[in-house]
């Protein structure tokens, strides 16, 4: 189905089960420890061995020479892999590093070889034995020193640079000038399954049971990278316990495992430690900013620039921080631009909203900076400076844009009115309270998602997508889509995902999966809609599904009767057109925070959180707050705690473990509060919904800091905003 005009009237415009707050039907299977998890997947015919990861002890260099003779002997090993033996191997359309490393070292815990063995404990301790020589070189460690060297990296298919009017000029004629430099650190996404696989081959052919987001990418690149035809390989990832974006590209994991099982002729199951998936793995990249706003002096944006520096590896992508800049004020001249330098760190790549939640925390608190030269309040602000169209392009309106909206009726909800918006002023006890806002803002991206819908003479539904359930609720929307479309109830409708035998999906990843793979389905449904009319010999196009039954004239069958000849199956992909060309499509929210700062110890606390979102239709309300809120609680880790340390000497992240590196948790915060705006996007997909999982981490990170000035007079530029970066400069506690 190709989806090219706007959606008008359809049968998901029902609403008796999309719309509706719905328990998860994968929720039984996750708290009885039924779901099974890639490094849990129980099959008695497997008996897999273990493979243990060696990763590499430099950041840069070479291996001069690997004594794997003592690691051979240990008990119970079954073999050793290393890029020596491993035969010829590509890379992955999606791989920066590559994935077995050797003799050349390209950062730190790279792999260098996999010890297989009969137990965990056996491979582990064989792995302990393996000795390596290396010849370490000069690499570079520190984004700041390096800055200067970057180099304009396109941001996607979006340029690396962007400029419209006279910036530059605008700028020095503005009567009040902001010029401010933000900086961010690596973050790493901490979710609580590791990177886990267990691969099996059955003569050429290869299945691996993994943790990955993203099933079709997945298939290709371990074909691409093991030089094997893609028929030939099974992704199957129908549980995956936290990606973040972390888990949207194959890595060391699944290769290994399938060279261990390879090697060793039995399957092999492999999970990355803790410290090997923050060094071995991808992370958010460090970023420095700087942004520039002239304005006049009632508050209008005559001038906006932003520019950005991170790092990463050669051919990795720079951390597209500017791109919300393009698209979310007003201002008739603009510039944003975009560097890139060569890092010799571990793989900088997508972070739960890459580009946005980095960017918020910089462009969000420069507003609110302005706002305070200007002596305006910092909502008032930011509504001034609202725009319907594409500021860089004008012609190109905002599919649906309701940031004002969102601003005002968080304002109102949050008691904005009681907030002092001189610093400083409000006490509870020996806490200093501030209440801090910012704006937030994703862009609602589609890609075409396919779905099989099978009707059996039972009138049960089975659904089949290689869509995944990253803890977002996929296996319910889908569900619910599926029984509204074909007019039955949620329990009589199976989902299956995260199988490279089922059709191709969109994947979970960019927030694009919840609209997208619903919209897949909603295609499928339509098929087997036609499909079911022709078999009961109805008009498909009059036809009404509803309560089990199919409706037509003053005829009416039941819905299982199509099938009693044999199942009814129909399969379909939905195909995006060229509106994403005519309209900017986006969703929006208004982020708002309360905070208490210890006047003598300078401890912050969360006290409330309020998120007002704009995102479409939400599929499910239930499972969408659960995404906000997580979102909320991660941007307040951004913006307090979440720092990848680097050791400049060695090239590698020194805190990394669930204790070194901390994350915020929802009991951290008393409150948290989501509002979604009861608005349609008919423009973003026949389910009119638009993404919302990545919305709740944009902006939230700058309304805490913004909150911790109205708290403090302090600003802090330099996130995360720890203790230190206030004491010293703290009110007089008498």
């Amino acid at each position: 189905m190709k989806f090219d005009t706007p959606a008008g009237q359809n049968p998901i415009d029902k609403l008796k089960v999309v719309g509706k707050a719905t328990d998860r039907i994968d929720g039984p299977f996750k708290t009885t420890g039924t779901a099974p998890y890639a490094y849990d997947w129980h099959d008695p015919k497997l008996k897999p061995a273990y493979g243990f990861v060696v990763g590499a002890g430099i950041a840069k260099g070479r291996i001069k020479a690997m004594n794997l003779t003592s690691a051979k002997a240990a008990q119970g090993v079954l073999a050793i892999v290393t890029a020596g033996n491993a035969g010829k191997l590509g890379k992955g359309k999606l791989n920066i590093a590559t994935l077995l490393g050797g003799p050349e070292i390209e950062h730190y815990h790279q792999a260098v070889a996999l010890v297989v063995a009969e137990t965990f404990e056996q491979a582990r301790a064989a792995a302990a034995l393996v000795k390596i020589d290396y010849a370490e070189a000069k690499g570079a460690y520190d984004l700041a020193a390096v800055k200067d060297t970057g180099k304009p990296e396109k941001l996607g298919p979006a340029p690396a640079d962007t400029s419209v009017g006279d910036f530059a000029g605008a700028f020095a004629g503005a009567p009040i000038q902001l010029d401010a430099t933000y900086t961010t650190p690596d973050q790493a996404h901490a979710m609580m399954e590791p990177h886990a696989s267990i691969a099996s081959w059955e003569g050429d052919r290869l299945t691996v049971w993994t943790s990955n987001q993203m099933i079709a990418w997945a298939a290709r690149d371990v074909a691409a990278t093991l030089d094997m035809p893609q028929d030939k390989v099974r992704i199957v990832s129908p549980f995956i316990g936290g990606g973040f974006g972390g888990k949207l590209f194959v890595r060391t994991e699944a290769i290994l495992a399938a060279l261990g099982a390879r090697a060793a002729r039995r399957p092999v199951k492999v999970a990355l430690t803790r410290p090997m998936m923050f060094n071995n793995t991808v992370h958010r990249p460090a970023t420095i900013q700087r942004i520039r706003i002239g304005a006049t002096p009632d508050g209008m944006i005559t001038a906006i620039g932003h520019e950005s520096w991170s790092g990463n590896l050669p051919d990795g992508k720079p951390e597209a921080a500017v791109q919300q800049t393009r698209l979310l004020y007003a201002g008739a001249n603009r510039m944003t631009q975009t560097r890139m330098a060569t890092l010799d760190l571990p793989e900088g790549n997508a972070m739960r909203a890459p580009g946005e939640a980095p960017g918020l925390m910089a462009l969000e608190i420069a507003m609110d900076e302005m706002a305070e030269k200007l002596g305006i309040d910092p909502i008032q602000f930011r509504i001034l400076n609202d725009t319907q169209v594409d500021p860089e392009k004008p012609e190109r309106p905002f599919s649906q844009r309701n940031l004002v909206q969102c601003l005002r009726t968080g304002a109102d909800r949050f008691g904005w009115d009681k907030r002092v918006s001189k610093p400083g002023q409000v006490r509870d006890g020996r806490w200093l309270v501030g209440i801090g806002v910012a704006a937030g803002f994703r862009n609602n991206q589609v890609t075409k998602s396919g779905a099989r819908v099978r009707l059996d003479a039972k009138g049960m539904l089975t659904v089949e997508t290689d869509m995944t359930d990253i803890g977002t609720g996929s296996y319910t929307i889908i569900g619910q889509t599926a029984a509204e479309m074909m007019g039955v109830t949620l329990d009589r409708v199976i989902v299956r995902l995260g199988d490279s035998d089922f059709p191709v999906s969109s994947g979970s990843g960019g927030q694009w999966g919840a609209n997208c793979s619903t919209s897949g389905v909603f295609a499928a449904c339509e098929k087997l809609r036609e499909a079911v009319s022709q078999k009961l010999g109805f008009n498909s196009a009059d036809a009404v599904f509803e309560d089990g039954q199919v409706r037509s004239g003053n005829r009416t069958a039941p819905l299982a009767q199509a099938a009693a000849g044999g199942d009814v199956v129909a399969e379909d992909t939905i195909e995006f057109g060229d509106l994403a060309k005519k309209y900017q499509q986006s969703t929006f929210a208004g982020h708002f925070v309360e905070v208490g700062v210890d006047v003598a110890t300078a401890e912050i606390r969360v006290r409330r959180m309020l998120a007002v979102c704009a995102a479409g239709r939400i599929l499910n309300p239930k499972s969408a707050r659960n995404q906000v809120i997580g979102g909320m609680a991660m941007g307040v880790g951004a913006a307090l705690m979440e720092e990848l340390a680097i050791d400049k000497r060695r090239g590698f992240f020194v805190n990394h473990d669930l204790a070194g590196y901390e994350v915020a948790v929802h009991a951290d915060i008393p409150h948290q509060e989501v509002i979604f705006l009861d608005e349609v996007d008919p423009i973003s997909s026949p389910m009119k919904a638009k993404g919302v999982g990545e919305l709740g981490i944009c902006g939230a990170g700058a309304a805490v800091a913004n909150a911790i000035h109205n708290a403090t007079g302090i600003r802090v530029r330099d996130y995360p905003i720890t203790l230190d970066k206030l004491l010293d400069r703290m009110p007089d506690a008498a």
